[in-house]
């Protein structure tokens, strides 16, 4: 027997279907059965509408089927039947047997009886003590070492920690900086005001975080196909951010002030309160920052989705803990406060300049939507987000005129989202990614072993547009002359695998690797382990693998 659960969920905008289960919430007749040394695969239960189409297989078991060999597959009615070769180096004999089906950007995830014994797995004769070493330190599941599960869950948390702490460095977080320096700014002179905002911001960083891993970790058990970062896979959330970010840069830039629009009641307890701010400030904080991947955390987050759900919480907890412990030092430490200037006529100056990065980290959404939803889609919320900036001047109206211009405002920004808010979420026919200039090749599944069986070298980029730290190490150390050359000269394959949106094989990939989130940089060659390169690219960490190929 089977579950078999849909893993598409919202790229195009449209919801997940729900296949027909049994009353056991299981489909019958589903299994894999053990031919001799290939496997026979035989799935129920499919939509209607896949029926005939080519599907694309990926086991979740690693080095269970030969994947640069010919295998068939076809349709009895509503039956999906297909004939993989097993690989001849197998190391696993999974029971029952998880694999992903996908369809364009439709995926189906599922764990099949498995009928028949396992063949014996592979000798290991003939693997020297060197490679050996070396496929032990590099293979995705090498830090789930069972003689230590105490030091390994230890060493998980103290990289989800250092890694928190790095993320305060990363791109994708200075717009964020705006925010903490306006709260620093906001409390001078006040020390006690200064360790409240410290700790709710730390509280909020925290949460936020445990939250992000508590729903990514129970979207995975319900059958998503899902890594760090999922959130801004959807094109409504880039854009619900980017408004959110609109209304934050005109409230800095003093266009409006959020009291004015709060019922009194609501507005007396945020004065009362305002550590509530800080609190927002630090979930604001995770929402921008969590799409990248500090060194450190890449291992710690690729091996907290396979712990028990309290052990993985605690390691997205060191994470928050790393990223607000600058924050909440320097909220404690009184050497701090007595660098700020006193509070005057420049707190308003400096807020309004903070307006800002706000907008600059618009810019970069509307790109990134850009990136997902075609041009159209970046043209629609570009419309929108100039109608909702109109709103929100006609709100901080007094009198007749707010009653008038407001009403226009709000019909003209109901209008536009009736007939161009379509675009934000509809998705090009084809994928953002193609084939690009200067040697890239858009990774497809099954490319790489193509390649390696060729005899050619592989390099793989994971990367997205919403990744800004990829966006940096595109731009600069992939784009240096030497760093080119060095690969030109070894004849190194370079495929570029897009997870803008969501894509089971580029997941299943990356869970491979043991990683669950972007950047992630592979070397490939024949006969050898993956070589996986740290988050942050340096030209001599890059130039220093290709010398060794």
């Amino acid at each position: 027997h089977c579950a078999l659960v849909s893993i598409t969920s919202g790229v195009s905008g449209k919801n997940s279907s729900v296949l027909p289960r049994s009353a056991a919430g299981v489909l019958p007749e589903s299994n894999v059965r053990i031919d001799g040394n290939a496997l026979a695969f035989s799935v129920q239960g499919l939509p209607a509408a896949l029926r005939g189409k080519t599907l694309e297989f990926f086991p979740e078991t690693p080095e269970v089927i030969e994947t640069s060999a010919q295998w068939t597959q076809a349709w009895n009615g509503a039956e999906w039947t297909a004939r993989v070769p097993l690989s001849a180096q197998r190391s696993g004999s999974p029971s029952p047997m998880p694999v992903v089906l996908t369809s364009g950007d439709q995926g189906f995830r599922t764990e099949l009886k498995v009928l028949g014994g396992w063949p014996a797995v592979a000798a290991a004769a003939g693997v020297s003590p060197a490679l050996a070493d070396a496929l032990r330190n590099n293979t995705a599941n090498s830090a789930a070492n069972s003689a230590a599960p105490s030091l390994t869950f230890a060493a998980a948390l103290l990289g989800a920690l250092l890694g928190g702490l790095i993320l305060n460095l990363m791109p994708c977080v200075f717009p964020v900086l705006a925010i903490k320096v306006v709260g620093f700014a906001q409390h001078a002179g006040d020390r006690r005001g200064h360790r409240v905002a410290g700790l709710a911001y730390t509280a909020g960083v925290i949460a936020s975080f445990v939250a992000l891993g508590a729903l990514m970790l129970a979207l995975r058990a319900a059958g998503e196909q899902l890594g760090w970062g999922f959130q801004l896979q959807s094109p409504a959330v880039v854009a619900g951010l980017a408004a959110l970010f609109t209304v934050i840069g005109l409230n800095l830039a003093g266009l409006f002030e959020f009291g004015a629009f709060l019922p009194s009641s609501v507005a007396t307890l945020e004065a009362k309160h305002p550590a509530a701010n800080a609190f927002l400030s630090g979930v604001l904080a995770v929402a921008i920052a969590s799409p990248c991947t500090a060194p450190f955390m890449g291992a710690s987050l690729g091996f907290a989705v396979g712990l028990p759900a309290g052990q993985a919480l605690l390691v997205f907890a060191a994470i928050g803990v790393g990223m607000a412990l600058p924050y909440l030092a320097a909220s404690w430490v009184p050497a701090v406060a007595r660098l700020l200037p006193r509070p005057g006529p420049w707190m308003d100056t400096f807020r309004k300049l903070m307006a800002f990065p706000m907008f600059a980290t618009v810019a970069w959404l509307v790109w990134v939507l850009g990136q997902q939803s075609g041009i159209d889609g970046a043209g629609a919320l570009l419309a929108l987000l100039v109608a909702l900036a109109m709103v929100v001047w006609a709100l901080s109206l007094r009198g007749r005129a707010r009653t008038l211009i407001a009403t226009v405002s709000i019909a003209c920004f109901a209008l536009l989202a009736g007939t161009v808010g379509t675009n934000i979420t509809k998705m090009p026919a084809q994928a953002p990614l193609a084939a690009e200039s200067g040697g890239w090749q858009a990774w497809e599944p099954g490319r790489v072993d193509q390649l390696l069986a060729a005899g050619q070298p592989v390099f793989v980029d994971f990367t997205a547009a919403w990744c800004v730290t990829c966006q940096y190490n595109k731009k600069t150390t992939l784009a240096n002359r030497d760093v080119l050359a060095d690969l030109a000269s070894r004849n190194v394959a370079l495929l570029r695998a897009d997870w803008t949106r969501r894509d089971p094989a580029i997941t299943a990939a990356l869970g491979q690797l043991g990683r669950n989130g972007v950047p992630v940089y592979v070397f490939y060659k024949q006969g050898r382990a993956p070589v996986v390169l740290s988050e942050i690219l340096a030209v001599d960490e890059v130039r220093a693998v290709i010398a060794k190929l």
